[in-house]
């Protein structure tokens, strides 16, 4: 049987989880194979463990997971943010380097058309999908987008993602226990949400 997270749910009262979970969340707009999801899910299956959440009791520690939700939004908008920047900034340094693939050229066209309409909620479908948030970011800074166009959208997107992510954790726990099999079904269910945005997204028209 495996073991309950019950030993480690301490640790999300520890600072280091959400300097961990923000470092994560933040860097995987430009390192897309970071496991931020997964860490986001996992702090938030171990805060049920030490809240009770696995015994069906009323949880004391609530503040743990708004904090929780609060860092990883937090810190997938200044992601977002700092990405737009770059790609603001990049000029024809950045077309050559996407240039260089001919998918992620595809890709940012593609999107870069979808933001030029005012596609508010494909900022929110891409932020579910893998590698969706980066292409997404570096394209509204590419094509010049207004940040009123995209930010908002942006702080949307790292909001329901955010939400999300804990919810999967802390309801899995919730259900199935405070153990690595809630945590793993978590996980599965955010990669599935993943693959859906993903199917959305490349159905947006070009």
């Amino acid at each position: 049987m495996l073991e309950s997270l019950g030993d480690v749910g301490s640790l999300t009262a520890a600072p280091w989880i959400y300097a961990a979970v923000a470092l994560s969340v933040l860097l995987d707009v430009f390192l897309p194979v970071l496991p931020s999801g997964v860490l986001v899910i996992t702090a938030a299956t171990a805060a049920a463990a030490g809240s009770g959440a696995a015994t069906g009791q009323v949880p004391d520690d609530v503040p743990d997971i708004l904090a929780l939700t609060l860092c990883a939004a937090t810190a997938s908008v200044l992601g977002d943010l700092v990405a737009y920047r770059l790609a603001w900034r990049g000029g024809p340094r950045l077309d050559r380097a996407l240039a260089r693939s001919r998918r992620l050229a595809s890709a940012q066209e593609r999107l870069g058309a979808a933001l030029s309409r005012g596609g508010g909620a494909l900022v929110v479908l891409a932020r579910f999908a893998p590698a969706g948030r980066s292409l997404v970011s570096f394209g509204a800074g590419a094509t010049r987008r207004s940040p009123r166009d995209f930010l908002p959208w942006s702080a949307v997107a790292g909001i329901a993602w955010a939400v999300y992510s804990v919810a999967l954790g802390y309801l899995g726990a919730q259900w199935l226990g405070a153990t690595w099999v809630a945590a793993l079904v978590s996980v599965a269910a955010l990669f599935g949400a993943g693959a859906v945005a993903t199917f959305l997204v490349r159905r947006s028209p070009a």
